[in-house]
C-alpha cells in the first residue's frame, strides 16, 4: 500500500535510464514479477532518518516494501515493474544519498573518520577555551577579558563550523523536508549562543559563552562516535559470511575442457571441478570422487562428512581431502550460503527496530524544548525586556535542557559494563546488547564448542597396552583427522618406522610396520582385512593388525570448566535453560542429563534453530543464544542477544554480541549479572536526568540562569550520569579465584535484576 496519494517522481528532469537498467541488473528475482534492491544508505542514524527513508521510497510508483536496517545502514527495497524505479535518485531528493550495497562491503567507512576528526576539533577547542575562562570567571581585568573573548571566539569558530557541522547537515537536511530530528534544537542552541557571545564580544560584553557552544558540541560528538562504533560491528558478520563463497568455480565441458566461471555465471546442471582445499561454490550432487568435507557451516560439528558419488553438499563448505565434480543445482543466489547471509540480515533488520530508551526520549524532546524556549522569548518580551535579555533568557533554556546526561545515560553505563565485563574475561561487540542482555529470561545453548570445548578426547587410552597405543599414536601422527589427533595427544611421540602410508577420506589410515598391514579409522573398513570374517556391523574407532582388532578407542567431548556451576546459577536466577544442536539425538541427550538441562532439540538444521527462537520470541520470550559454528551464525543474529566463546569461528564471534575469552562457561551468568546492574544504573541515569530538567528548566525561564550558568548546570548533569555509571565498578560480582564460589557469589545479583 502506498503512503501517498500519487506517485512521485523521483527523477528529476534528467534521463535516469542508465540508473534504473544498473538497479535491475543488480536486483534479485523474487518471483512473480517482485524483485528486491539492496542500497547503502550511509547517512541514516536515528529513528526520524528510518521513517523518512522509508515513506519517502514507498511513495515511489511499483515501490512494495521499503525496510531500514540501522546496524547495516542498508535499505532492502521490494518493487514491481518493467522499467526498475531509480532509487538512488529518490534517496539522494530524501537528503541520504545511497549506493549499492555490494559495492561498499569492503571499503572503509568514511563516516567513522570524519567523526573522529570532527571530535578532535571540538575536544581541543573546548579544553581551551575552557581554560581561557576560568581566568574571565575569576574576575579579569576588562582588558584582559576582552582578549580572551576574542580568542576564544577564534577557537570557537573552527569547532562550530567544522565539528559542530555533523549536527547542522542533518539537521538542514530535516528542515528543508518539513521535518525535526534531535539534532534541530541543537544546531539552534549552539548557533544562537555563538552568535550572541560574539555579539557581547564586539560590544565588549562582560560575557560571551563561546565555553557554553564547544563544550556542548564536544560532549554530543563523543556519544555520536561511540554510536557509531558500535554499529559498525554489525556489518562485518554480513560481510565474512560473504567471503565464505568463492569468487567462481572451474566448470567441466562436455569435451573435459576447463573454463573458469565467475560465481554468478554457475548454472544448474553444470559439472563443477573441485579440488581439496576448495570450498563449495554451490550448492550441488557428488557425480566423481572420494573426500571428506568441514561441514561446520552446516553441523556445526568438529567431525568432517565423508562424501561419494550421489552425496548432496552445500555452498560454503570446504572440501579436505579428495578431488570432487559437483553437479550444481542451485544458482549461487539460492544456495545454502546464498540462504544464511539472508536469515542474518533478516533477523538484523528485525533487531533495527529496537529502540534504546534514551532514543524514544529524545523523540519527544526536540518539539517541547522548541516550544519551551520560544514561548520563554517571547513570554520576556510580553514583560517588556529587551530583545538581548529575552534571547538571552531562551538561549540559556535551550542550553540547560541540552539532552547531553539523556544521551549519556546509556553510552556511558555501557563504556562502564564494557570495561567491567573485559576484566572478567568478557568482550561485548555492541553496547545496546547490555540493555537488551539484562532483559533475557531464556538462555539457549549450543552443544558441540560451547557446552563442551570442541575437542574429542581419548578416555580409554590407559586400558590399552602400551606397546599398541605407541603404534596407534604413531600412525595417528600422519593424519589431521580430530580423532587421530586425540589418540596421538595420549601418547607420547616413538620412533616407529612405518611404510607404505595411505590414507582413505571418510575411512581412515593404513600402514605396514614390519611386514604387518596395520589400519587405523572406522571399525567397518579396518575389519574388512581379506581372508577375515566379515565384521562389517562392527562401528567406532580400531586399530587393527591384519585385519584382527588389537585396540579399541571411545571419546567423548570435555564439557567447558564450570558449565554446570554456570547452569545451575542461570536456573536458580529464575532463567530457562534449553539446549538446540545440530548433532545426534543420543550426544545431545546425554550432554543435557549431565549438565542439568531439561529442554533439548536436536538433530536440526541452521533454518531450524531460527525457528525455534522465532517461535520463543513469538511467545514474548527474550532469548540469549550461545553458539560458536558456522552454523550458528543465523540463531545468534535472530536471539535477543547473543554470545560466543573466543574459540569460535570468525563469522559467529563478529555476529555475536558478547565474546567470552576463557574456558570457563561462568562468563555467561558473570555477563548477565553485569548486565542487570547496568539496566538498574541506566533507569536511575534517566531519573536524575528528568530531575535534574524538571529542576533547571524552571529556574532558567524565571531568568535566574544565564547562558554560563546554563552550560555549567548541563555538565553537572552529565557528571551526576557519569558519576553514578562509575559505580559499577564498586559492584561485588567481581571474579572469584574460585569459580564456584564465584558463581554463589552472583546468586543474589542475578535474582534481584
Amino acid at each position: 500500500m502506498s503512503c501517498c496519494a500519487t506517485p512521485v517522481d523521483p527523477y528529476g528532469d534528467f534521463d535516469g535510464s542508465a540508473a534504473r537498467q544498473e538497479i535491475r541488473l543488480a536486483s534479485r528475482d523474487l518471483g512473480e514479477g517482485l524483485r528486491q534492491s539492496d542500497l547503502a544508505v550511509p547517512g541514516v542514524h536515528c529513528a526520524a532518518c528510518i521513517r523518512a527513508v522509508e515513506t519517502g521510497l514507498m511513495c515511489i510508483a511499483g515501490v512494495e516494501y521499503a525496510r531500514v536496517n540501522l546496524s547495516t545502514r542498508r535499505v532492502a527495497v521490494k518493487w514491481r515493474g518493467q522499467e526498475a524505479p531509480d532509487l538512488l535518485a529518490a534517496l539522494a531528493a530524501l537528503g541520504y544519498p545511497g549506493h549499492f550495497f555490494e559495492n561498499a562491503a569492503d571499503h572503509a567507512d568514511p563516516d567513522l573518520a570524519g567523526l573522529i576528526r570532527a571530535l578532535a576539533v571540538s575536544g581541543f577547542c573546548a579544553m581551551n577555551i575552557m581554560l581561557l575562562s576560568v581566568s574571565v570567571w575569576s574576575g579579569a581585568e576588562a582588558e584582559t577579558r576582552n582578549v580572551f573573548h576574542w580568542i576564544s571566539g577564534a577557537l570557537a569558530l573552527p569547532c562550530l563550523v567544522y565539528s559542530g557541522g555533523v549536527f547542522f547537515a542533518s539537521a538542514w537536511t530535516a528542515l528543508r523536508r518539513g521535518r525535526t530530528n534531535m539534532d534541530v534544537p541543537i544546531s539552534i542552541g549552539v548557533c544562537l549562543a555563538f552568535a550572541l557571545s560574539l555579539y557581547d564580544t564586539i560590544h565588549d560584553g562582560p560575557h560571551a559563552y563561546f565555553d557554553a557552544a564547544t563544550s556542548l558540541i564536544f560532549f554530543l560528538l563523543i556519544g555520536r562516535t561511540l554510536d557509531h562504533l558500535m554499529r559498525e560491528k554489525a556489518r562485518a558478520a554480513v560481510r565474512g559470511l560473504i567471503r565464505l563463497a568463492p569468487r567462481g568455480a572451474t566448470v567441466l565441458r562436455e569435451d573435459r575442457s576447463r573454463d573458469y566461471l565467475p560465481l554468478a555465471e554457475i548454472e544448474p546442471g553444470m559439472r563443477l571441478a573441485l579440488a581439496a582445499g576448495e570450498r563449495v561454490p554451490v550448492d550441488g550432487i557428488v557425480s566423481e570422487g572420494l573426500s571428506e568435507l568441514d561441514c561446520a557451516i552446516v553441523t556445526g560439528e568438529s567431525a568432517t562428512r565423508r562424501v561419494e558419488p550421489g552425496a548432496e553438499v552445500h555452498a560454503g563448505t570446504l572440501n579436505l581431502s579428495g578431488a570432487l565434480v559437483v553437479v550444481a543445482s542451485a544458482r549461487a543466489d539460492s544456495s545454502f550460503l546464498a540462504e544464511m547471509v539472508r536469515l542474518m540480515e533478516a533477523v538484523e533488520g528485525g533487531r533495527a527496530r529496537y529502540r534504546r530508551i534514551a532514543d524514544r526520549a529524545a523523540a519527544l524532546y526536540s518539539p517541547v524544548v522548541h516550544a519551551t524556549a520560544l514561548l520563554t522569548f517571547l513570554g520576556w518580551m510580553a514583560l517588556g525586556a529587551g530583545w538581548h535579555q529575552a534571547i538571552t533568557v531562551a538561549i540559556a533554556v535551550l542550553i540547560i535542557t541540552c539532552p547531553c546526561a539523556l544521551g549519556l545515560a546509556v553510552p556511558i553505563v555501557q563504556v562502564v559494563a564494557s570495561r567491567r565485563l573485559f576484566e572478567n574475561g568478557v568482550m561485548v561487540k555492541d553496547g545496546s546488547a547490555i540493555e537488551r542482555m539484562a532483559e533475557i529470561d531464556t538462555v539457549i545453548f549450543d552443544k558441540t564448542g560451547t557446552l563442551t570445548l570442541g575437542q574429542p578426547r581419548l578416555v580409554n587410552g590407559k586400558d590399552v597396552a602400551p606397546d599398541v597405543m605407541a603404534i596407534a599414536a604413531g600412525i595417528a601422527r600422519r593424519s589431521h583427522h580430530p580423532l587421530s589427533r586425540a589418540i596421538a595427544a595420549a601418547a607420547p611421540a616413538g620412533d616407529l618406522i612405518l611404510s607404505e602410508v595411505r590414507e582413505l577420506p571418510g575411512r581412515g589410515i593404513e600402514v605396514r610396520l614390519q611386514d604387518r598391514l596395520y589400519r587405523l579409522g572406522r571399525a567397518e573398513w579396518a575389519l574388512a582385512y581379506e581372508g577375515a570374517s566379515p565384521r562389517t556391523a562392527e562401528s567406532g574407532t580400531v586399530l587393527t593388525r591384519d585385519g584382527a582388532p588389537i585396540a579399541r578407542f571411545a571419546f567423548e567431548e570435555a564439557t567447558r570448566p564450570e558449565a554446570r556451576a554456570a547452569i545451575d546459577a542461570l536456573n536458580a536466577a529464575g532463567l530457562d535453560v534449553g539446549l538446540l544442536s545440530g548433532d545426534a539425538a543420543g550426544a545431545v541427550g546425554a550432554m543435557a542429563s549431565k549438565l542439568g538441562i531439561a529442554s533439548v532439540s536436536a538433530n536440526l538444521l541452521p533454518a531450524e534453530k531460527v525457528d525455534r527462537l522465532a517461535a520463543m520470541g513469538a511467545r514474548g520470550r527474550k532469548v540469549l543464544m550461545v553458539g560458536d559454528g558456522l552454523n550458528d551464525v543465523p540463531a545468534l543474529a535472530a536471539a535477543h542477544v547473543s554470545m560466543a566463546p573466543a574459540s569460535a569461528a570468525d563469522i559467529s564471534r563478529n555476529t555475536s554480541d558478547f565474546v567470552f575469552l576463557r574456558d570457563g562457561l561462568d562468563a555467561v551468568p558473570m555477563a548477565f549479572a553485569v548486565a542487570r546492574n547496568s539496566g538498574r544504573l541506566i533507569r536511575q541515569n534517566f531519573a536524575l536526568a528528568i530531575a535534574y530538567n524538571a529542576i533547571a528548566l524552571p529556574i532558567a525561564i524565571a531568568g535566574y540562569v544565564t547562558p554560563l550558568i546554563a552550560a555549567l548546570a548541563m555538565s553537572l548533569s552529565s557528571i551526576l550520569v557519569v558519576v553514578n555509571a562509575l559505580r559499577l565498578h564498586t559492584g561485588k560480582h567481581s571474579r572469584s579465584r574460585d569459580p564456584q564460589s564465584g558463581l554463589t557469589a552472583l546468586a543474589p545479583t542475578l535474582r534481584a535484576g
